[in-house]
């Protein structure tokens, strides 16, 4: 089994980097500063252009929880319906109950209009009221991969519980780390967990306006990109990893 990397990537040149860098996949979205929204038409439509490794938009309409109203899920709809016009490989989104569980039924009706697209349950997941009885509802409904850091802000701090999630899935549904994943803990990680696919943003900061703004803070000015370098800092890792585990012939 090879190890797959997978790059958050909220602009074009952050998508084209991380193609560059070598990674296996790009989870496609906007508003970085909100965990990410899905992006536009043109964004997907470029992309699909431009890009030869598989890219995943996000389906999620706005920051903040995973209820959605009535209209919110039918702008969601209307959002996999066209990634799925544009020949999208796969989607990533996450529905939640007010009690914290899986909406199977929405998640359903979303699984049903994305027809043969590969689906990842994305972050959602860390605020699910009961995870292990949400993994094997997302068995069930069909996903391929859930993104998750264990419900800790950080994957490296939940290392024992993504470890659980991976010996429960048994290979029915990739686990899938993400948060605060570096070329520096990624080794650590993946050793430690038994899980072959990760998700980081690789990002570094753009500085589009020298002197106009204090370094030293985040704010809305701010701009990220995708670190060329860290991706393939990150992509050697984990082909040695998967050097590993092939038997010599």
């Amino acid at each position: 089994m090879k190890y797959i990397l997978e790059i958050c990537a909220s602009s074009l040149s952050s998508a084209l980097a991380a193609q560059e860098g070598g990674a296996d996949r790009i989870e496609l979205c906007d508003n970085l500063y909100e965990g990410g929204t899905t992006p536009s038409y043109g964004m997907i439509k470029l992309c699909k252009s431009l890009l030869s490794i598989p890219f995943f938009p996000i389906i999620r309409p706005r920051g903040g929880d995973f209820v959605y109203s009535d209209q919110e899920f039918e702008v969601m709809k209307q959002d996999v319906l066209c990634c799925v016009g544009l020949g999208c490989e796969g989607i990533v989104f996450g529905i939640l109950r007010f009690d914290g569980s899986i909406d199977t039924e929405r998640c359903s009706e979303l699984v049903k209009l994305a027809g043969s697209m590969q689906l990842t349950f994305h972050r959602a997941f860390d605020r699910c009221s009961n995870r292990s009885k949400g993994l094997e509802d997302l068995i069930s409904l069909g996903f391929q991969c859930v993104l998750t850091s264990g419900g800790e802000d950080y994957a490296e701090d939940a290392i024992s519980e993504l470890a659980i999630m991976v010996r429960q899935a048994k290979n029915r549904i990739s686990i899938m780390p993400g948060s605060g994943i570096t070329g520096y803990n990624l080794f650590k990680i993946a050793k430690a967990t038994g899980a072959f696919e990760f998700h980081t943003t690789a990002k570094t900061k753009i500085d589009n306006m020298p002197g106009n703004h204090d370094q030293n803070n985040l704010n809305e000015r701010d701009v990220f990109q995708t670190d060329v370098g860290k991706v393939r800092k990150m992509c050697q890792i984990l082909n040695d990893l998967t050097a590993e585990i092939i038997p010599l012939r």
